[in-house]
């Protein structure tokens, strides 16, 4: 055979080659094509029934039930207070953590709408067994309630292990929005 001396031509004839050869190697089968789900077949409508008042609409479309797990009951955080004043560090970040956006931020006003100490009693399972006021701001009820339902909101407490059960006494300092700081955790006053 000759030999061919134009370099292009060299590649075209060697290029074709190789695509021959490629060409007699088998091919494989295709994979399998999925077939789509079957349909169902399409209910009639019934026909609609005079003087009568919803025949004629067809029912409402119910969705297949779904597994649903049972709740699972949050376990109580664990205090390590060893006195009350300890404790009441952990109850007022705790109650702070569930009221977070009803948290006063920033230094509050030097008038405050409402001040109430109150005493709180916890559990050994951390619910609040009494709520009692040391010093209740009576010219806004509605504070009261508030703070009260706040508290009784925010069960369970965090088990005050060490100490079994225990009584704790927080300030709540009230401003006129409705938003509150405790004095444990308070940023001051201006």
């Amino acid at each position: 055979m000759r030999s061919i001396r134009h370099p292009l031509l060299a590649a075209l004839v060697s290029s074709v080659g190789a695509l021959l050869a490629a060409c007699s190697v088998p091919l494989r089968a295709p994979p399998p094509v999925a077939q789509p789900a079957p349909v169902p077949p399409a209910v009639p409508l019934p026909t609609p029934t005079p003087g009568v008042p919803g025949a004629g609409v067809p029912p409402a479309p119910v969705a297949p039930p779904t597994a649903v797990a049972p709740p699972v009951a949050a376990q109580p955080a664990v205090s390590l207070a060893a006195s009350a004043l300890a404790y009441r560090q952990d109850a007022a970040a705790h109650l702070y953590a569930l009221n977070a956006a009803r948290i006063y931020k920033g230094m509050l006003r030097p008038n405050l709408y409402a001040i109430g100490v109150v005493d709180v009693d916890i559990d050994r399972q951390g619910r609040v067994a009494r709520i009692e006021w040391r010093r209740a701001p009576t010219h806004a009820p509605e504070v009261i309630a508030e703070i009260e339902r706040t508290i009784r909101a925010a069960a369970p407490y965090p088990v005050p292990q060490r100490l079994g059960r225990v009584t704790y006494r927080d300030i709540w300092l009230w401003d006129e929005s409705g938003k509150f700081q405790l004095d444990t955790l308070t940023e001051g006053q201006m």
